[in-house]
């Protein structure tokens, strides 16, 4: 789930050749075919992943959110890269994970981050904004929250902002 947020590129070997996929787009929601979970078809392998170098100076982080130390599964969890600069969030990527069938980029989120202060009111606003629309079922509502408080931390942790 970290790679989503740093714009890694999976590459992809199969009998009619390689491909080159954003993670962004490896993974594929359920809908009617919950057996299929990533773009590769019958006989591709991924071959490499590339991930691109963080801009100088950014810092990155993941914070995973689970209900008990046994389990391994992620109720939640957040990524996220910034590069601050005198204050003020200069870049940013975050991604989400455990709140849905797939990880996904924070787009709206990053948007609100970047050239903002790094400071507690931005990290609640962009939380909010990476959860405006979030899709829960019977059972999983309680994970909006609990992922609005993972990505506040992960953002304070990242910049180093406590407050």
């Amino acid at each position: 789930m970290p790679l989503v947020a740093l714009d890694a590129v999976v590459h992809i070997q199969g009998v009619g050749g390689q491909r080159s996929v954003p993670l962004t787009e490896f993974y594929v929601l359920p809908r009617d075919r919950p057996d299929i979970e990533n773009v590769l078809e019958h006989g591709e392998l991924l071959t490499r992943v590339r991930i691109p170098l963080l801009p100088a100076g950014a810092r990155s982080g993941y914070l995973k959110v689970r209900d008990r130390a046994s389990y391994e599964f992620a109720l939640t969890s957040a990524a996220a890269a910034l590069l601050i600069e005198d204050g003020t969030i200069a870049w940013a990527r975050l991604a989400l994970g455990g709140v849905g069938t797939v990880p996904w980029r924070a787009r709206e989120a990053e948007e609100i981050l970047c050239g903002a202060p790094a400071a507690d009111p931005t990290f609640r606003a962009a939380a909010q904004a990476a959860l405006r629309d979030p899709f829960t079922v019977s059972g999983t509502a309680f994970k909006v929250e609990l992922a609005q408080r993972t990505i506040i931390r992960i953002l304070h942790t990242v910049s180093g902002a406590w407050s």
